[in-house]
């Protein structure tokens, strides 16, 4: 079975933005997706080990045709979750990802989460193929995070302008230019 993770983000829950929408297009096309309930409270630094500790209920779920698509600090998780993995996977699509270039809303709460300290080589033979997007009036996270992690990744950035954080209130509920990117990248 072809299967898809969605991260959400910082206080995130799998019904928001645009997660349910492609949730249904990329089920309509035969994937299993998966968003999980991360433990993220207001306020409070979401704690890396909790996360790994939900995704172990999916490991069986985890495979050499899966796609991980993180959002915010979902797209740090992804990053781990790239670095602890044996096998690669099809491919990994970032949005609004902090990799903790300033100006960054939440830096020191993101930082205890991940570090900000990345095993690029090990990510990068860890997925097949990349996307990340980033726009350019993101509130949380500045343009030169997606600059810099589509570098490290060796792909070209998918910028965005005027799209915000890709969330609810910046009027994404929908998102045509990722599913775009993921088809494309589903032929290759």
């Amino acid at each position: 079975m072809k299967t898809v993770f969605i991260f959400h983000g910082t206080e995130g829950y799998p019904e928001e933005n645009w997660f349910p929408w492609l949730k249904e297009k990329l089920e309509a096309k035969g994937y299993q997706v998966f968003v999980p309930q991360f433990p993220t409270q207001p306020i409070i630094p979401a704690k890396i080990e909790e996360w790994f500790a939900v995704l172990e209920k999916y490991q069986e779920k985890i495979n050499q045709g899966s796609i991980i698509i993180g959002h915010s600090l979902g797209g740090i998780f992804a990053l781990r979750v790239l670095e602890k993995l044996e096998q690669p996977i099809k491919a990994a699509i970032f949005t609004g990802t902090p990799i903790g270039i300033k100006p960054l809303f939440n830096y020191e709460r993101d930082g205890a989460f991940s570090g900000f300290k990345f095993n690029w080589q090990k990510i990068r033979e860890m997925a097949n193929h990349f996307a990340v997007f980033q726009s350019d009036d993101d509130p949380y996270v500045s343009l030169e995070n997606g600059k810099q992690l589509s570098q490290e990744l060796g792909v070209e950035l998918s910028f965005i302008p005027n799209a915000g954080h890709f969330n609810k209130k910046a009027g994404y509920t929908t998102f045509k230019e990722l599913l775009t990117k993921f088809e494309e990248i589903e032929k290759l």
